[in-house]
């Protein structure tokens, strides 16, 4: 973002690999002084909307360019691919009125994503860093209630439909849990990572 000198802050990068364009696409919030109107209630005057560069190798990088803008002020997106479309989890972030939950907006591309999002999946408490996976017929989406020290989620065989299920008496967290990403590895990666304690 060296390239807006008006450029407040770089939160929450994600990273996706792509495997049409076999690009990584590298997320994260940003407010540009003055670009958009900032939520009244917000104390620090912070309009986020959602930047990326895209990368093969981390060592060049496309130029930055705008991502998401839904017209309200966004963080934490998290993309996950299922069935040729893109499913992105992302943090409503204004105060006023309060929204700070979690949504969902699903895109045929990464390059033209629409504006209109789900209605928030994660209820009333405020919610922030998504992480989405897809395990057998569920996609499961974790977040952080970081005003209540503690982590949860649903899961949903169909999300497009919006019927989500809470997990809170079905899965537990390690105590301290805080923004997390889960992604599949091989088995033998997870026994090594065991290891290690």
């Amino acid at each position: 973002m060296a390239h807006e000198p008006n450029c407040q802050n770089c939160w929450a990068p994600e990273l996706f690999y792509d495997k049409a364009s076999k690009k990584f696409y590298i997320i994260w919030a940003t407010t540009i002084e003055g670009k958009y109107e900032a939520d009244p209630g917000n104390e620090d005057q912070y309009a986020h909307r959602l930047y990326y560069t895209t990368t093969k190798d981390f060592k060049s990088f496309a130029p930055t360019q705008l991502w998401y803008d839904p017209g309200f002020s966004v963080i934490d997106a998290c993309v996950l691919k299922e069935g040729g479309k893109y499913q992105i989890f992302l943090k409503n972030e204004n105060l006023n009125p309060v929204e700070k939950n979690i949504r969902m907006v699903t895109s045929r591309s990464l390059k033209k994503v629409p504006t209109t999002v789900s209605a928030p999946i994660s209820g009333k408490e405020w919610a922030e860093g998504p992480s989405a996976i897809k395990i057998g017929k569920y996609t499961y989406v974790y977040w952080d209630l970081y005003r209540n020290h503690r982590y949860t989620g649903v899961r949903s065989k169909n999300p497009k439909k919006g019927q989500w299920e809470k997990l809170d008496d079905k899965i537990k967290f390690p105590a301290g849990m805080r923004h997390g990403t889960a992604f599949c590895v091989d088995e033998s990666v997870v026994y090594k990572l065991l290891e290690t304690e």
